[in-house]
């Protein structure tokens, strides 16, 4: 790919004010050396008088297809509700933009190859917002297991768990998001997949809905990974647990990392290591990296720029959406279930 002379221009799609992410990616697109955000598409008005405000120098619209036309606009960031990932990816990838989809990805594999293949043939660029693969815990056990002090990693466990209604948002209606494995189910299957990078052979979900029953979403759901030589991956979030465990329980052959959960959301700044040293048993506790969020936009500019490896392939992103949507089809069947595109 052959360097280009100006910015890459971005439109971010889509400017929520609940969680603010329109302004958020926006912020961290300028942040970025070679692109630059020259648009914004939403289709309330007021929020479209909310990123004017935020950034006057850009273009905003409240038809997509108008923002699609601008010529100023090189690349389409999407941060809308999950079940619309697709559709709107699509369309960018056939007006000839880049396109960046915040997580998950899409809601179905199938979708997720369409899109891959469409941005195949237009001969653009697709990738995820998986930008906790820079969260400051995740990279410090990277460090620790790639080091080889708990040995080979043979099981994975998170557990995220709260006894709280869920919020009363499209996040918690089944047909918009996908379910509660969809939000941040999708960071942490991306972070279990790093853990245990082996072919996939079967997905076992458990889905519960029992007490929070004015949303749509589970109340607790269960995803149990098996790889290649019976190493296995359990997640597990519920916002109707009564009682704790912890945060992240890794084994491996020469030890373990285990971090303890917090249900009222202040995160550890550290986790504790069992290890051997010299024949004799060694515990230590190992602080977090910093976290590197703002490493991810100008991964992007580097590749479109310079040919630099993309960090978030589209492959990788299928891979999460493909475990996610298994574990669904395996609650339903009660058996598990093959996973697609291993």
């Amino acid at each position: 790919m052959t360097p280009r002379k100006k910015d890459i221009g971005c439109a971010v799609v889509g400017y929520g004010g609940a969680l603010n992410m329109g302004r958020y990616h926006a912020t961290r697109i300028n942040a970025a050396p070679g692109l630059a955000t020259v648009a914004a598409c939403d289709t309330d008005p007021a929020r479209m008088k909310a990123a004017a405000a935020d950034f006057p120098d850009i273009a905003t619209y409240t038809d997509y297809g108008r923002c699609l036309a601008d010529p100023n606009v090189d690349l389409a960031v999407i941060v809308t509700p999950h079940n619309t990932h697709a559709e709107l990816g699509l369309a960018a990838i056939k007006a000839g933009k880049h396109v960046v989809l915040e997580k998950p990805m899409c809601l179905h594999a199938a979708e997720a190859t369409e899109i891959i293949e469409a941005a195949r043939k237009a001969g653009v660029v697709l990738t995820t917002f998986h930008n906790r693969r820079h969260d400051g815990d995740f990279v410090a056990m990277k460090e620790v297991i790639a080091k080889g002090i708990i040995g080979e990693v043979f099981h994975a466990e998170y557990y995220m768990g709260f006894w709280e209604p869920p919020p009363k948002t499209w996040r918690s209606d089944k047909a918009i998001s996908g379910g509660l494995l969809y939000d941040w189910g999708a960071h942490i299957v991306d972070w279990v997949l790093h853990f245990i990078p082996e072919k996939i052979e079967s997905v076992f979900g458990v889905f519960q809905r029992r007490v929070w029953m004015g949303a749509t979403n589970e109340d607790q759901v269960q995803a149990i990974i098996r790889f290649a030589g019976g190493k296995v991956g359990d997640i597990q979030l519920s916002n109707v647990s009564g009682a704790g465990k912890p945060h992240w329980r890794i084994l491996g052959t020469k030890g373990a990392i285990i971090q303890e959960w917090k249900p009222n959301c202040e995160w550890n700044d550290h986790f504790k290591v069992f290890t051997t040293v010299g024949g004799y048993p060694a515990e230590m506790t190992v602080r977090h990296k910093q976290s590197t969020w703002d490493e991810w936009y100008p991964n992007l500019a580097a590749h479109l720029l310079r040919g630099a490896r993309l960090e978030v392939t589209p492959e990788s992103s299928r891979r999460v959406i493909a475990v996610i949507e298994t574990a669904g089809k395996s609650a339903k069947s009660g058996k598990a279930e093959p996973v697609p595109f291993e």
